[in-house]
């Protein structure tokens, strides 16, 4: 049964639907008789299904309506007006004996996964005929949810990072520290020692790609510029190549671009290294895999051709933050250091090294000892933190030659966010700033009553993101064009007065269409300007209607233009929240927003499927979080035990 329509079909079939209504003969595919999905125009002018004239032109070279030569490298994607029309059709839920909803065709797989008491009832039937024995088991969710992933084995090659989730400062995992959101723990000290650490993959994924230049078909956020430091998956869309592969997810860290470490590049260079076509695409990404409580027994220590070094600490008090980045190895047993924060006290001391074994600190052996462990003893240190380290020559590494390998954690007040960062890296790297600024302006025309504006938009407050109406593009026909001033990316304002910052998609279309019939016309628009113009990525292939801003350039926008949302959270009280934050009040960067970095796997945060990584976190139970620091947030987020409402701002990430 497939899980994103509800209806039995083969796999390289197109989903099936109950419509509620008789569909347009416009939108009906002329292959299968059945309203469009994925629609592709031809260039003679006819619109099919992707599958059914992917399907096709597999066996015949022409058009199956009027049979003039064709080839599938021609067609694209049809408009995003026709595409929203045909996701706006109402279906019927499948389950109709224990589910009467209708809604939007776009709105059914979400309905199925979260609300539909029928598809629930088939899953917990099939779960059942898979596993007889486990009858009975169904009324513990919450020891079947906090219980460890029993499928966390880690395949041969593949390397098993464990990081204390809130990593960007070895500090108890009990404590409101800077740059500590610990969405993994709960804080109650007497479990602390019987804590999971929580587990991550690194592993090397060969994409390939019959159309060099097709969209990998998934959209991302993050970079050095910005909080969340790495590029960070936001989502994987439906029928992409990133989603026929199956492998990458939402919240996958991007490490690696054929060879290219992009760990620590602007947002707009990786968008720029995705793009790049070819037909077959190595990346490495760092995957979460939720908790694990499995200890690595194999010592090391003895190893040959291994350095013991002594480094001495000192912080100004003792809730200062150290800056280190712990993990756990499947291979080694003990603690690693994956990565030194910038601007962290032990990254201005210089002397600790990335991938180097931590043996003790201030006296207590920890070769067989967890990242949860040393943080415990970190945090009751007064002053003087002593660490006793296990360096093998010729393992740290160059400023040309970072290793891309990045905690799966986040949360930091001295860093730009988890990039991996070392002492010698140089200081005047670019820190997070809002670096898209706007400037308003009034366009006033005159013009002919026939004369169209000669623009697309896209946006809209009905979008899933509620984004404003903005430009996607400006035909060479039409009297915009001509006066020249109306760009690509401008977000439409006002037309002769009427607000369009409020209109849905079709009311901003109808707005712009009836003012346009006048002999003048004034728009009212914010243009975007990045200060650093030649750092945006060069367009492979003009993506016509689908063309939309950098989820950077979203970032640039005055708040009257934010749509927020709130999101609600429930959880058990054995239970964590499930993501991870970046970003607050920092002195030596002021204010940042708070930003959503990971989201865990089998946690509520993951399960309620709304918070994406990426998201801005406005406010916490209506209490606004801007000019806060991470030690404010942190507890407040700490302190509600089974119920949270976060008010987010939700930006698309950028489509590659």
């Amino acid at each position: 049964l497939c899980g994103e329509c509800g209806q039995f079909h083969l796999l390289p079939d197109n989903h099936l639907y109950n419509f509620q209504d008789e569909v347009d003969d416009e939108l009906i595919c002329h292959i299968c008789l059945q309203p469009l999905l994925q629609p592709m125009d031809t260039p003679c002018g006819h619109t099919y299904c992707f599958k059914c004239l992917e399907n096709f032109m597999q066996e015949y070279n022409f058009c199956p309506m009027d049979r003039k030569k064709l080839s599938f490298q021609q067609c694209h994607k049809s408009s995003l007006l026709v595409r929203n029309l045909l996701d706006k059709l109402l279906v019927l839920c499948p389950f109709k004996a224990e589910c009467q909803q209708t809604m939007q065709r776009c709105e059914l797989e979400a309905h199925l996964q979260n609300r539909c008491p029928g598809f629930k009832k088939y899953k917990a039937e099939l779960e059942r005929k898979k596993n007889p024995f486990s009858k009975g088991k169904e009324d513990l969710p919450a020891k079947v949810e906090t219980n460890p992933p029993k499928d966390l084995e880690v395949p041969s090659g593949g390397s098993l990072l464990a990081a204390e989730s809130s990593a960007a400062a070895v500090v108890s995992l009990g404590t409101a520290e800077p740059g500590l959101v610990n969405p993994a723990f709960e804080e109650t000290e007497e479990d602390l020692p019987q804590r999971a650490s929580l587990v991550a993959e690194t592993s090397t994924i060969e994409i390939h790609r019959e159309d060099p230049e097709e969209d990998l078909g998934m959209r991302i956020v993050g970079g050095k510029d910005t909080p969340l430091g790495n590029i960070v998956v936001q989502e994987v869309l439906r029928h992409s190549v990133i989603a026929a592969d199956g492998r990458i997810a939402p919240g996958d860290h991007i490490l690696e671009v054929n060879g290219v470490n992009i760990s620590s590049v602007t947002h707009c260079q990786a968008v720029s290294f995705l793009r790049h076509p070819g037909p077959v695409l190595h990346l490495m990404v760092l995957q979460e895999k939720g908790f694990s409580s499995k200890t690595v027994q194999q010592d090391s220590s003895s190893a040959p051709n291994r350095e013991v070094i002594h480094v001495t600490l000192i912080k100004k008090d003792r809730s200062e933050p150290l800056g280190i980045k712990l993990i756990r190895k499947t291979d080694e047993a003990g603690i690693f250091i994956l990565d030194l924060l910038e601007g962290g006290l032990a990254a201005k001391n210089g002397k600790l090294s990335r991938n180097d074994r931590v043996l003790s600190i201030n006296g207590q052996d920890l070769r067989q000892g967890t990242p949860e462990t040393a943080a415990q003893i970190i945090q009751i240190s007064e002053s003087r933190v002593n660490f006793v380290v296990l360096r093998q020559p010729g393992v740290q590494l160059s400023d040309s030659a970072d290793d891309g390998s990045t905690s799966n954690s986040s949360s930091s007040s001295s860093s730009n966010g988890g990039s991996p960062v070392h002492h010698r890296r140089r200081l005047d790297q670019n820190h997070y700033r809002r670096k898209s600024t706007y400037q308003k302006k009034t366009v006033s025309i005159k013009k002919e009553p026939k004369e169209s504006l000669g623009i697309t938009i896209g946006g809209g407050r009905d979008n899933r993101n509620k984004l404003p109406i903005y430009v996607t593009s400006v035909q060479p026909i039409g009297c915009l064009f001509r006066d020249g001033r109306i760009k690509r990316g401008d977000i439409l304002l006002s037309i002769n007065g009427i607000d369009l910052t409020h209109l849905n998609y079709y009311e901003a279309v109808s707005a712009l269409k009836s003012n346009a019939a006048s002999h003048s016309v004034v728009l009212k628009a914010l243009e975007i300007l990045v200060s650093d113009p030649t750092d945006l990525p060069v367009d492979i292939k003009e993506q016509g209607f689908g063309w939309s801003p950098l989820w950077i350039t979203w970032l640039g926008l005055p708040s009257y233009l934010h749509c927020c949302q709130d999101i609600v959270l429930s959880k058990g009280n054995l239970e964590s929240w499930g993501f991870s934050i970046v970003g607050g009040f920092e002195e030596s960067k002021g204010n940042q927003p708070f930003f959503i970095k990971t989201i865990v796997p089998g946690t509520p945060a993951f399960r309620d499927r709304r918070l994406k990584c990426g998201d801005e976190i406005v406010a916490v139970n209506g209490i606004p979080a801007i000019g806060m620091s991470n030690s404010e947030l942190i507890p407040m987020l700490k302190e509600q035990r089974n119920k949270v409402t976060l008010t987010v701002v939700s930006w698309p990430g950028s489509l590659v």
